[in-house]
């Protein structure tokens, strides 16, 4: 039962998110100084690398954390670095909505600086990204705190905002999302531990879905995430979510939606493109409407017009329902060239 719509919470404002120095989009000059590369409508353009993240370990090791250095700059810089830095930000932003996403999710927490200097980030972040589309926020943070910088921050005249996430470990979420009339997702996390089957996710969502709708969440405001770990360390991992999928669908109704990070499923695995492309597609037609995604990848159009006969989909697809044994089928055809 596949959905006819996909709601699309765009995942590329994250502080977390990393270029390869010394490839197409980000560089080490000839004087040491760095570049984040990029081209906004044909025109090539650039972000001065900030001097603290030059000398940190991640450049060392031949990466840079893109998002987190443009928002040093737009933050913390000068002149023309300040500009091209929230430039940057917002490119990401029009980029996305173009591409047909829903929510514009922001993620700070591992920006290198204090608590305190990262809520202030958040409130900056949010007017920047709001300032160049007509999208509502999504909201990712492990701390309540950021939570409601960055709730207090959404331009409430758009649709809700969305809360990543609450869940039975999390119900103070709850409370700063009820507050802030935003939507919701809502994780499959027990009160202590983490679920392993398709019946602890249901009896912890269960749980937390008499509670949300005692706070007044109706069934659209409640994005379901039940939880994908990767299918290197399990290969239930991937039926796991899928199963889980069809039976929130046959026990809340059609009109709650999902949001989960599906991306997961491929850590720890080779071409996680292609498998991350084929778990969504999996998903989909079980009966998920959305995800935490990248819209240029993942889109209604592409899930529609994904051709599921091609050799590449039937190898990541027996990987994806536990029919390759660790994997080495998919591990193989991708060091063969055959995917």
């Amino acid at each position: 039962m596949s959905s006819d719509t996909f709601i699309a919470v765009a995942e590329n404002i994250h502080c977390t998110l990393s270029r390869k120095v010394g490839g197409a989009f980000a560089r080490q000059n000839d004087d040491g100084t760095g570049e984040i590369l990029y081209k906004d409508g044909g025109e090539a353009k650039c972000v001065p690398v900030p001097e603290c993240f030059v000398k940190n370990t991640d450049w060392e090791n031949g990466k840079v954390k893109h998002i987190a250095a443009a928002m040093w700059q737009g933050f913390y810089g000068n002149g023309e670095a300040q500009q091209a830095g929230a430039d940057y930000v917002q490119y990401w932003a029009r980029l996305q909505e173009a591409k047909g996403a829903t929510y514009q999710e922001i993620n700070v927490d591992e920006f290198p600086a204090e608590q305190d200097e990262r809520m202030k980030l958040m409130t900056w972040a949010a007017g920047v990204v709001q300032e160049a589309t007509t999208l509502p926020l999504s909201i990712d943070s492990s701390n309540p705190d950021m939570l409601r910088v960055g709730l207090d921050a959404c331009d409430m005249s758009r649709s809700k905002p969305m809360v990543n996430s609450v869940s039975l470990e999390r119900l103070d979420a709850v409370e700063l999302a009820a507050a802030a009339g935003a939507v919701v997702i809502a994780g499959a996390t027990g009160r202590d531990e983490m679920p392993n089957t398709v019946e602890e996710r249901m009896t912890n969502l269960d749980e937390l879905t008499s509670i949300l709708k005692g706070k007044g969440f109706t069934d659209a405001d409640i994005h379901y995430d039940p939880l994908v770990f990767p299918i290197s360390v399990d290969g239930k991992n991937g039926t796991n979510v899928i199963e889980t999928v069809k039976a929130i669908r046959e026990r809340f109704g059609a009109d709650v939606h999902f949001a989960p990070g599906l991306s997961n499923v491929s850590f720890g695995m080779p071409k996680r493109k292609l498998i991350n492309t084929v778990f969504t597609h999996m998903c989909w037609q079980a009966g998920l409407d959305g995800a935490i995604v990248d819209p240029r990848h993942v889109s209604q159009e592409s899930l529609q017009t994904m051709d599921t006969t091609t050799e590449a989909y039937k190898i990541a697809q027996a990987l994806l329902l536990g029919e390759d044994d660790f994997g080495m089928n998919y591990i193989t055809a991708s060091r063969e060239g055959l995917i």
